[in-house]
């Protein structure tokens, strides 16, 4: 804080004069009268050579002052009339007035004076004073130094940011495409040179992802805001197509619940000749929309059937593959993460089962996008009985062939089936472990309304060779 002047001080209000002690740190300055206020601010800033230094040039203009007011003594005072004969002089008169007019006026004033002119005069004196308290109270209040220089301060960098904000607002928007890459938080990123990420990434954030139902691998387009303060990357003003068509047209539609549905009618072709993957496929078929759990005790071969289906459904054009590891051993992380198809998500046993349920969530709600824009896509979970028996539910009841349409298939391991599967893979753990494959357990083992996947045909051929396995 800047030393202030005791005429600054002076002419300051009371009110002023507590902030400044305050600021101070001046104990009991609220029981001192202004003047001694004044003395201890004045010590307070500077000690007693700052206060000498401060009144120094007030001295000089003091002594000036006094120099006036002995003149105007020697000068003979204005008098008017007054009750019982006194003097009184009213404010206003002019002090330079010669001494020859003053003498007149004290002769005049030792005349009688008539009732009707004494009042009359002190209505007058009474009417000055009211004018001047009025003025005095119209007059704005004077501040501290600190408080107006923090004021203009702020006023300028309030300025400084708005004319920041509508520059950056006055820019001319520039339209960028690229490929969606979708964050576990539900925000993306439009990769400009996909798949690796640049410094010329636009920035998608999660509403504008719900709006539009994006996601990842969706071609999109449009204008971009230049990054503002604290920003790293450009951000998508407005999403105008999506896979070279009309954002509106995509993002207008029923929603994924409600879509008609039935049951599969298609199947899917496998191709491999692996043996447990052909007896998956003719005896117990899965088509476009099943709900399918692989099921059996420990070390059954689960996790490995479903690599094994995760690699040969990857190879069948026009249908999407995504893999979740919800709960496996880490050793199977890294080997998934080498093969052929790499996991949307990867979490090993040591998760919560929380953060498996959302791990799930996230593959199904990018899968129910997809499907309601008329894509295949399979998602595959392993394993599903690690999530919370409803969240286990949810997840595999999200299967489904839309009329008309797209489709989602879930495949998951479980111990046990979930409930509402309309295909079940049942593995024998004893042929698992003697090598004698395939190990599928018939008898466990089928697929719901399979004539609607193979034909009647192949569906008594099921039910024949399930009756051997039960005779056997």
């Amino acid at each position: 804080m800047s030393v202030l002047t005791r005429s600054a001080l002076e002419a300051s209000p009371l009110a002023d004069l507590h902030t400044i002690a305050s600021e101070l740190g001046i104990d009991g300055f609220r029981r001192l009268r202004k003047a001694e206020l004044v003395d201890r601010i004045l010590g307070t800033q500077g000690g007693e050579d700052a206060v000498a230094e401060a009144e120094a040039p007030e001295a000089e203009e003091a002594e000036v002052e006094e120099a006036v007011a002995a003149d105007a003594e020697d000068k003979p005072r204005r008098r008017r009339g007054a009750r019982g004969g006194r003097s009184r002089r009213r404010p206003g008169d002019d002090e330079d007035g010669s001494a020859e007019e003053a003498d007149a006026e004290d002769a005049v004033a030792d005349e009688p004076v008539a009732a009707d002119d004494v009042i009359a005069t002190e209505d007058e004196v009474v009417e000055e004073e009211i004018e001047e308290e009025e003025r005095e109270a119209a007059r704005p209040r004077r501040r501290s130094r600190g408080a107006r220089d923090r004021d203009r301060g702020d006023g300028l960098n309030r300025d400084r940011d708005a004319d920041r904000d509508r520059d950056a607002e006055d820019r001319v928007e520039r339209v960028v495409s690229g490929v969606v890459e979708l964050l576990p938080n539900g925000s993306g990123f439009v990769r400009v040179t996909p798949p690796e990420p640049s410094d010329d990434d636009v920035y998608v954030s999660a509403a504008q992802v719900r709006r539009c139902e994006l996601v990842s691998g969706d071609r999109v387009a449009g204008p971009v805001r230049e990054p503002r303060r604290s920003e790293r990357y450009p951000s998508l003003v407005r999403i105008d197509t999506i896979n070279d068509r009309p954002a509106d047209e995509v993002a207008e539609g029923t929603h994924f619940d409600d879509l008609p549905c039935t049951l599969p009618t298609e199947r899917l072709a496998l191709g491999s000749e692996d043996a447990t993957l052909k007896a998956i496929e003719w005896l117990t078929p899965i088509g476009k929309g099943s709900r399918v759990t692989i099921t059996g005790e420990a070390h059954a071969g689960k996790s490995e059937a479903l690599k094994r289906l995760a690699g040969a459904l990857n190879t069948v054009e026009g249908l999407e593959v995504h893999v979740v590891l919800a709960a496996v051993r880490p050793e199977e992380c890294a080997e998934w993460r080498a093969g052929d198809v790499e996991p949307v998500a990867a979490l090993s046993l040591a998760a919560s089962p929380d953060a498996q349920a959302q791990a799930v969530e996230r593959a199904i709600d990018t899968a129910k996008r997809i499907t309601a824009r008329g894509g295949d896509v399979v998602v595959l979970v392993d394993a599903i009985d690690g999530l919370p028996p409803h969240a286990a539910r949810r997840a595999l009841a999200a299967a489904r062939n839309v009329v008309d349409g797209g489709s989602l298939t879930i495949i998951a391991t479980a111990a046990a089936p979930v409930g509402g599967e309309t295909t079940i893979i049942a593995l024998d753990r004893t042929l698992t472990r003697t090598a004698r494959f395939p190990a599928l357990d018939l008898v466990n083992s089928g697929t719901l309304r399979a004539e609607l996947l193979v034909g009647d045909a192949g569906a008594d051929a099921i039910a024949q060779a399930r009756a051997a396995a039960l005779g056997a």
